[in-house]
């Protein structure tokens, strides 16, 4: 069945409303450096919000989520902690609000808060530019996959799938390259709010369509619960054999021990903050720390009931009206074309184009935002930095457009030779992430740790990334997170431990400007030689309280349109009914707070205080005596 003619002049209207959306307002971006990457901070909160939920709502993740929901049912609820989700709630309790004291423009600027500009600070540098940039790669390869396989089952012209890819990606990236932040914001609004009406409208399809005894038949026993045992227990013999054989595949028979995995990487993921992507391009874009917290809670409230209203309907559809052509393919079903399969063979036209349109939205705003963080490190990190830190805004933002280009046509290289999105999937998440994880957290809570502890890690990870997965082939990715931190925390505690601590200056200013918690006893006696009332961060007992509950809330959150469009009641009260309490325990014990954490900023006289000495009335410094980050006179004892 090709997609009807009606519903291909919707999709193309949407496409030519977007660019020319994104390119009216482009001429905002061209302004300078701030305006391309982080719109000036002139974006409200509640909006950045909607545009991270819009980049997070991709196409590609949505049919993974179609398929691990149809296989594993309710307990795939805990399937998407192998990203992790629940950073979100990290983000929103306490680490958006540190990240944005920095006041920087992208994560590879922020070692300067942390480390200086000494010579192992700009190693850390460089190496956030290279795991910045790979993961970049690893993005746009992952939305080529999905795209491709997507646009093909639709579009009447005999065209590959990795040329559907090309092609859409190419007109993406017209706009993102033209406006940079505020093109991409301003159309992914735009674009969350059509997806958002295509996915309540297919809610209610299959709420209306689908009686519980029809999904009840079609599913094996312990699908309708997210509760589970050492094991899976989840048997589709005489259903869907095949299923059966995918579970084996995937390796989560144990389902007990993957959660612990998921729950452990996902822990120290989310504790090392956000990777240098679009994720933390949107939290360096908030006005100020307190709105940044805001716009992380936003993300998960405007985010996840719509996305998971449509893929439990499609799922449901799936399973009613589509399992008998899934159990006729044998051992050549693709689990991941579920979505486009039930679009194109279930919906009515009309609603047809208007979902395609929703979800090829959430296509551009993942790809658009993903590609939007590469010119950001190239040019602001590397060009600006190293080679011509004194070239015109101009030269600036064009060649932010070269590198866009550039990386564009180096991910299609990289899409090309991926087999699958679960492939390119765990890939990112598990391995290159595993990389990434050690340095990262020890950046906010260790005070010894030093830049060239943080370019040894962040290089021996990125590399194990690489090589273990060539070496064992045979690994799974989930598996192979444990080695390349364990390969990751050697170089970072080595690279520290082998070479001298950074100046006091920097120390203090970091832990006085971002005041985290963790292990920075000597850098507080530090500081209090300068100012004896200055109180360290108390918070921890409180923020880690709030995110057990966050996590609550959040997984509650997902639960609620599942078990709504499947019409299990009794789970939809209780799951409701923790929406509201984790809610209210937020309320007063986080959201009321955001006041203390976001207003607290680096003394104004600290310059002079440094300069002064620890035991000299501060007098006027001579001009620039700091500049630099000149060690102070205290030491470390």
């Amino acid at each position: 069945m090709e997609i009807h003619i009606i519903d291909l002049l919707i999709i193309l209207l949407y496409f030519a409303v977007a660019l020319g959306l994104g390119i009216l307002v482009s001429k905002r971006a061209k302004k300078n450096l701030n305006s391309y990457f982080l719109g000036n901070n002139s974006l409200p909160w509640w909006m950045l919000g909607v545009s991270d939920a819009s980049g997070m709502f991709d196409i590609t993740g949505t049919m993974w989520l179609v398929y691990v929901l149809f296989v594993y049912g309710f307990k795939s609820v805990w399937m998407p902690w192998v990203w992790p989700t629940f950073n979100q709630i990290f983000l929103m309790v306490y680490l958006s609000i540190w990240l944005r004291k920095s006041n920087v423009m992208t994560g590879a600027q922020w070692i300067e808060t942390r480390f200086g500009n000494s010579t192992g600070a700009k190693l850390s540098h460089i190496s956030v530019v290279i795991f910045a940039l790979v993961s970049v790669i690893g993005f746009i390869a992952y939305a080529f996959k999905g795209i491709g396989k997507f646009a093909a089952v639709f579009f009447p012209w005999d065209i590959s799938p990795d040329v559907y890819a090309m092609i859409l990606m190419s007109l993406t990236a017209i706009y993102a390259v033209k406006g940079g932040m505020f093109s991409v914001v301003i159309t992914e609004f735009l674009q969350f709010m059509v997806l958002s009406v295509a996915s309540l409208s297919i809610g209610i399809i299959a709420f209306t369509m689908v009686s519980p005894e029809q999904l009840q038949a079609v599913v094996p026993p312990g699908w309708m619960t997210p509760f589970f045992g050492w094991t899976l227990d989840l048997d589709w013999t005489g259903l869907i054999d095949e299923v059966n054989t995918k579970i084996l595949a995937d390796g989560y028979s144990m389902f007990g021990i993957f959660f612990i995995m998921v729950l452990f990487q996902g822990i120290l993921k989310s504790m090392a903050g956000p990777a240098p992507n679009y994720d933390m391009q949107r939290v360096l874009a908030t006005r100020s720390p307190k709105e940044a917290a805001k716009m992380n809670w936003f993300v998960n409230v405007v985010l996840i009931f719509p996305r998971y209203v449509l893929i439990t309907g499609i799922t449901v559809l799936a399973l009613v009206f589509f399992s008998s052509e899934l159990h006729d393919m044998g051992t050549r079903i693709d689990f991941e074309m579920i979505l486009p399969y039930i679009i194109r063979n279930i919906l009515p036209v009309g609603l047809v184009g208007l979902l395609l349109s929703g979800l090829f939205a959430a296509f551009m705003s993942n790809y658009a935002a993903t590609i939007n963080a590469a010119p950001a490190y190239v040019v602001n990190d590397i060009y600006k930095r190293f080679i011509n830190p004194h070239a015109s805004d101009h030269t600036y933002v064009r060649l932010s457009y070269i590198t866009t280009i550039a990386f564009v046509i180096i991910g299609f290289a990289f899409g090309f030779v991926v087999e699958s999105i679960n492939q390119v999937t765990l890939w990112i998440v598990s391995a290159l992430y595993g990389g990434y994880t050690a340095s990262n957290i020890l950046k906010w809570y260790w005070w010894r740790f030093n830049g060239y502890g943080y370019f040894w890690g962040m290089i021996a990870g990125i590399a194990a990334s690489m090589v273990i997965p060539m070496a064992f082939p045979s690994l799974h990715a989930l598996w192979a997170f444990p080695y390349v931190l364990a390969v990751s925390l050697v170089g970072c505690i080595a690279g520290s431990l082998l070479t001298k601590p950074e100046p006091d200056v920097v120390l203090m200013r970091f832990y006085m400007q971002i005041k985290p918690w963790g292990y920075w006893r000597p850098v507080l006696k530090m500081a209090r030689r300068y100012y004896p009332d200055f109180a360290p961060n108390k918070r921890l007992p409180r923020d880690l309280f709030n995110i057990v509950v966050g996590v609550v809330w959040q997984v509650s959150l997902v639960l609620t349109p599942i078990t709504l469009v499947t019409k299990q009641y009794d789970l939809l009260i209780g799951v409701v009914a923790s929406v509201i309490v984790t809610s209210l325990i937020l309320k007063f014990s986080w959201w009321n707070n955001l006041d203390e954490a976001g207003r607290e900023t680096l003394p104004a006289d600290f310059q002079q205080r440094v300069a002064a000495g620890p035991d000299v009335t501060p007098g006027t410094p001579t001009p620039g005596m700091l500049d630099g980050l000149t060690p102070g006179k205290a030491t470390v004892s």
